[in-house]
This record gives C-alpha cells, sequence and structure tokens, in this order.
C-alpha cells in the first residue's frame, strides 16, 4: 500500500541566499498543508545543522539536499549524508558529479533548466551536456510560483515529454525554489510522492520519500491530487510509476481519478467539472470529466504502441484555465504471452 503525500522539494535558507531559518521554513510548510521539505542550499548544507530539532518541533520532514550552482546550470541533490564537491565540473562532465551523489544512494535532478540565465539569473538555465540520461533521476518542470503559466515551465514539460518518448523513464517534480516564508497571494504547486507504507514503517519517510521519487511514484498539483491506475481484469496493475505488460490489440482498463481530499483548504476551485486528459507518446488517448460527486472513471482502451501514459489534469484555476496537475508516467510494454509481470 501507499501514501501520497505532499513535499516541496526545492528551499533555501539564510545559510545560502535564503531569509529564512530552518525552523521558519518548516513551520511555514505545515501551514501549507505539506508534510516535508527538501533543503537545497547553494553549495553548503550547513542549514541541516538542527534539522532533528526542527522535525521533532513541527512535525515536517526535512530530505537533506543541496543545489549546486554553477556557471552552466543548477543541479539538485537531494539524500546526501555528506557533501558531494561540485567545483571541478565543466559543461562536458557533469557526470563526474553525479557518481559522486549515486554512490551515496542519493538523487539528482534538474533545477529549473530553462530559467532566464545570466546576467538575471548566473547559471539558471542549463547548459551542461548530458550524455546519459539514464542517469537523471528527476527533472523539475515546475519552477517558482503559480507555475503552469510561466513559458520557461512549458519548455521543461516538453523536454521531459521528449525524453519519455525516446524510452528514458524519468521523474518530473515542482519546485517552488522558497526563499522566504513569507505569505503570498498566487498558488503553490506540491510534488506528491507515493510512499510505501512497509519502507515508512521500517525505514522512515525520508527514505520512503526518495525511494518514491527514484520510482517515478510522483504527481504534482496545485490543488487536488491527480490519480491514474491501468490494469487488466484479472491481473496485477501498475499504479504511477510501474511498468506493466498489456496484451497488443486487447482493450485495457485504466482509472483516472481526483483526490479532493489532498490539501484540502489550501486551494479554491470552481464547481465545474476537471478536464482529466490521457497523453502518452502516440498523443491524447481520452478525456474525461471528473467532478466532487464522480472522482473517478474506469475506460477501456486499446494501448497497442503506447509505451508510456500519464494524465494530465485542467480546469478553472485562480480565473485561469489552466493545467492544475498531472501524474508521472506509468510505462508500458508488450505481453508476448510469457506470463505475468
Amino acid at each position: 500500500m501507499k501514501q501520497w503525500l505532499p513535499f516541496e522539494l526545492h528551499c533555501h535558507t539564510f545559510h545560502s541566499d535564503g531569509k529564512q531559518s530552518l525552523l521558519e521554513l518548516a513551520e511555514a510548510a505545515r501551514e501549507l498543508g505539506l508534510r516535508g521539505v527538501a533543503l537545497t542550499d547553494h553549495n553548503t548544507m550547513t542549514g541541516l545543522s538542527n534539522r532533528d530539532e526542527v522535525v521533532a518541533a513541527t512535525g515536517v520532514e526535512v530530505i537533506p539536499g543541496l543545489e549546486w550552482t554553477t556557471f552552466f546550470g543548477h543541479m539538485l541533490t537531494l539524500g546526501l549524508s555528506e557533501y558531494v564537491d561540485w567545483r571541478n565540473l565543466s559543461p562536458f562532465h557533469i557526470h563526474r558529479g553525479i557518481e559522486g551523489v549515486h554512490r551515496q544512494g542519493g538523487l539528482v535532478g534538474l533545477a529549473h533548466p530553462f530559467r532566464v540565465g545570466s546576467p538575471m539569473c548566473t547559471g539558471c538555465y542549463w547548459e551542461f551536456e548530458v550524455s546519459d540520461w539514464n542517469e537523471i533521476d528527476y527533472i523539475e518542470v515546475w519552477s517558482g510560483l503559480f507555475p503552469s503559466i510561466r513559458r520557461n515551465n512549458a519548455r521543461a514539460f516538453a523536454m521531459w515529454t521528449d525524453l519519455l518518448n525516446q524510452g528514458y523513464q524519468i521523474a518530473a517534480t515542482s519546485g517552488r525554489d522558497w526563499h522566504v516564508s513569507d505569505p503570498v497571494s498566487e498558488p503553490i504547486s506540491a510534488t506528491y510522492l507515493g510512499l510505501s507504507d512497509s519502507l515508512v514503517a521500517s525505514s522512515g519517510i525520508v527514505a520512503a520519500a526518495l525511494d518514491a521519487l527514484k520510482r517515478g511514484a510522483v504527481a504534482v498539483s496545485m490543488g487536488p491530487l491527480p490519480q491514474l491506475r491501468v490494469g487488466q481484469s484479472g491481473r496485477e496493475g501498475a499504479e504511477i510509476g510501474d511498468s506493466i505488460q498489456v496484451k497488443q490489440g486487447e482493450l485495457t482498463e485504466v482509472t483516472v481519478g481526483v483526490d479532493f481530499t489532498a490539501r484540502e483548504g489550501h486551494w479554491e476551485l470552481p464547481d465545474h467539472p476537471l478536464e482529466m486528459k490521457l497523453v502518452s507518446n502516440k498523443g491524447e488517448l481520452a478525456v474525461l470529466k471528473l467532478t466532487r460527486d464522480q472522482s473517478h472513471l474506469t475506460i477501456e482502451l486499446d494501448l497497442t504502441g503506447v509505451t508510456w501514459m500519464r494524465a494530465e489534469m485542467s480546469g478553472v484555476f485562480c480565473n485561469v484555465h489552466t493545467l492544475i496537475g498531472f501524474t508521472n508516467a506509468i510505462y508500458l510494454s508488450e505481453d508476448r504471452g510469457g506470463g505475468d509481470k
């Protein structure tokens, strides 16, 4: 079983260029209905010195991290136990640093890859050469406040889609790039991670959150939580981030849903149906309408030739018709009769 918990995965304190302490960050996150944050100060981990005390005082989990801030791009690193040096990285040798993070069991993600760069934001635009995208764990496709309406995020979202089409299984996240804990009027998005109950019980929430991100058990939303499941009758189904084999030429059950209780009270929606679009490497597969009264629908689709599929949730939000949230992908392959996967 999984529990889907909301996180903010890109945060700063006054240990780099933020204007908040870790305690102030965690308190503000709790007020926004977030279950955890990742502290990703620029090129330092000193802000984590009182992590245990902050978690105990607020109930908000803190994932240890670091944002490599270079002239050629910003990379988020999560789950580190020790500092990984970034200073020897050139535009053509980003994998040196990635290897150091992965040796610790950590994860790496591209931060705001298409944000305007120098001189407005030194190194914010991604220019590193990635020779093996299998080594990238996630991409921050939504950055900042009200992320769905930002053009640079549209480019990052398209980049992620293109990589999925090339066969890479890379997770997509949102990141507020949170520097100040003052209240804001613009909507925030949360990255929901599907934590394994058994791993939470054995290793704790932080380990389970990192495991979920690595597996792609991720959904992103400014409002309620979009849900997706693929499964055929009599067979084990697949949830977000999973892989499943399907019989070509046969109809497969696909269930789309919206959890309206997720961070309830921290967002507002007019009383209109939400449009749930099923998108894949073959383009748009179906469009469904969901409401609070009918929050889940199951349809049958011929998924022949589909290698990945996600759900995109759109509607009126803050007086704008926009993408409100999306799931990460479920990955599909052809069942050639060799048994269940």
